[in-house]
């Protein structure tokens, strides 16, 4: 009777075991959604975004929760340019929410500004519509939407665009690339309120200062070393390699410290590429290299067995995790170098300050700590 009673307790209790099993197995997730306005007046908007991309990364990386890392997802639209069609609001997505920080750099980098109408309720209302949100309330889910024309424009009201957005726990911060007093009067700070978020102010004309540290030759020849650590595997992966590559480079067209900001993403948990990467797949895809084709595989590894497959994406990941090691290091030593440059410095009125300021004000709210 005792071990009856005890079979119906156990019964009774384990959908309460399985329901907390399946939430410490979830990872919470910070989503970000950045509408740039690429009108004529905002090429300083999108050269501070091309600069500022990797250090905005890196601080998004270092969050934690309970001592968890968490999964960053960035997506990317833009809006008020001439070039995209007025029946939907001149408005493109660029990018949906992802993992993927290569294709957001591409993005950002092939951006081109052209004269245009700026409707940020309906940029917002299609973000908040389109975007694969988390449906999971514990998470970070925002916009930040930066322009410099009355934030009331278009068909689409901006109120309800934004009280959407928050029903579906999405905050709205707001960048206005102008004064205060303008930004309070064309609605912006209003637009912020309404969806719990950040009115901010920049000057988007202001050209960042890139401060260079004794770490950086170093850190980017590690760099070097750890491009060499991907193994791109299927119809795409050649491409998405040397995309790689050349978001490297286009990194260092704006500084060597962006440069330096983007090896440091690379070496982080946020930098992930299991659709193309051999390594990645089979780390954090669960991947096994018997699932592969051979067609699907790189040159090196065409004619080998799976025993020897295996022993070369076992050889190639320890190798990386060593480089990302050394980078992190690195990095430290050059944060803390470059924190007390950044100190001697008043400029504090680009995107950067804007979006970090709100992502530890609002992530700390959701119970976030940021190890820096």
């Amino acid at each position: 009777m005792k071990k009856t009673i005890l079979l119906l307790a156990l019964v009774a209790l384990l959908p309460i075991y399985i329901m907390q099993a399946q939430q410490k197995q979830k990872t919470k997730k910070i989503q970000i959604a950045l509408l740039l306005d690429t009108s004529n007046s905002m090429d300083g908007l999108i050269d501070q975004a091309k600069s500022q991309l990797w250090k905005i990364v890196n601080e998004l990386a270092s969050a934690e929760y309970n001592g968890e890392t968490l999964v960053l997802e960035i997506a990317l639209y833009e809006y008020g340019n001439d070039n995209l069609s007025g029946s939907e609001g001149h408005i493109r997505q660029l990018s949906q929410l992802t993992t993927d920080l290569d294709k957001i750099s591409e993005e950002l980098f092939a951006l081109k500004t052209n004269g245009g109408s700026e409707y940020c309720g309906w940029v917002i209302d299609v973000a908040t519509k389109q975007l694969m949100w988390t449906s999971e309330t514990d998470d970070l889910k925002m916009i930040f939407i930066a322009g410099n024309e009355s934030f009331d424009q278009g068909s689409v009201n901006y109120k309800k665009s934004c009280a959407n957005a928050i029903a579906k726990g999405i905050i709205v911060n707001t960048i206005f690339c102008g004064s205060e007093n303008e930004g309070k009067s064309t609605f912006w700070k209003d637009g912020a309120d309404l969806a719990d978020g950040k009115f901010m102010v920049i000057n988007q004309n202001e050209v960042a200062v890139s401060i260079e540290s004794p770490y950086d030759d170093d850190i980017l020849k590690l760099n070097g070393a750890l491009n060499q650590t991907y193994i791109y595997y299927g119809s795409v992966g050649q491409s998405m390699k040397t995309r790689q590559e050349v978001q490297d480079l286009n990194a260092m067209e704006m500084s060597k410290e962006s440069a330096v900001q983007r090896s440091a993403s690379k070496a982080s948990g946020a930098y992930q590429n299991a659709r193309w990467d051999l390594v990645d797949a089979v780390q954090n895809n669960n991947k096994k290299v018997e699932e592969f084709n051979a067609e699907e595989l790189p040159a090196e590894l065409k004619g080998k067995n799976a025993a020897e497959i295996k022993a070369y994406v076992e050889k190639k990941a320890a190798e990386r995790e060593k480089l990302k090691k050394e980078i992190s290091e690195l990095n430290k030593k050059r944060e803390d170098y470059v924190t007390e440059e950044r100190k001697k410095l008043t400029q504090k009125n680009t995107l950067d300050d804007a979006m970090l300021g709100a992502i530890h004000e609002l992530g700390k709210k959701k119970g976030l700590e940021f190890k820096k």
